[in-house]
């Protein structure tokens, strides 16, 4: 699927109308559902295909976030054969009480994965811990930003973002 026509095909089954609570807080009259798109295979394909690229060359762990982050990070791991964890929003209490699953994390050069960015709230959070506990984390793959000022909150915490699709370019695509 070229780039176009995933761009379209996101905005088409994700995009809902109507008042929407924002993770951040915000109010939004428009909400990308990323559950209707991550469901689908050949567009979650798509979106790792065209996301994996954008990985940064020394990457050793995609560390997908917690939820919406797990899949995006599955499939780029199939696709580009590096490693996938999947982080906890936060560390369970029981068991082996982590928070990342699914490989070691000291000293590994990661790029944290996410689904859709606003504020970049979750991503900051998610960037401290995981690098309190040893990791290397400089850039933060996702597949759309709202342009919301996740950016820039992110650039303040030394994460670059690389987007798949900017808000702007998915509301473009429809005409």
């Amino acid at each position: 699927m070229i780039k176009s026509e995933l761009a379209r095909a996101i905005y088409e089954i994700s995009n809902l109308k109507g008042e929407f609570l924002l993770r951040s807080g915000a109010i939004s009259n428009e909400y990308f559902d990323k559950y209707l798109f991550e469901a689908q295979p050949a567009i979650l394909k798509s979106i790792a295909e065209s996301l994996s690229p954008k990985i940064p060359e020394r990457t050793e762990v995609m560390a997908g976030l917690e939820m919406g982050g797990i899949p995006i990070a599955t499939m780029l791991s199939q696709v580009s054969k590096i490693p996938a964890i999947f982080v906890r929003k936060e560390a369970k209490e029981y068991g082996t009480c982590k928070l990342a699953e699914g490989g070691e994390i000291v000293g590994k050069n990661m790029v944290i994965v996410e689904d859709v960015v606003t504020s970049g709230g979750q991503i900051k959070l998610s960037a401290t811990e995981l690098r309190k506990e040893g990791a290397v984390i400089e850039t933060v793959l996702c597949v759309i930003d709202r342009e919301s000022g996740g950016r820039d909150n992110l650039e303040k915490e030394g994460l670059n973002l690389l987007a798949l699709f900017t808000k702007s370019e998915l509301d473009q695509s429809t005409h």
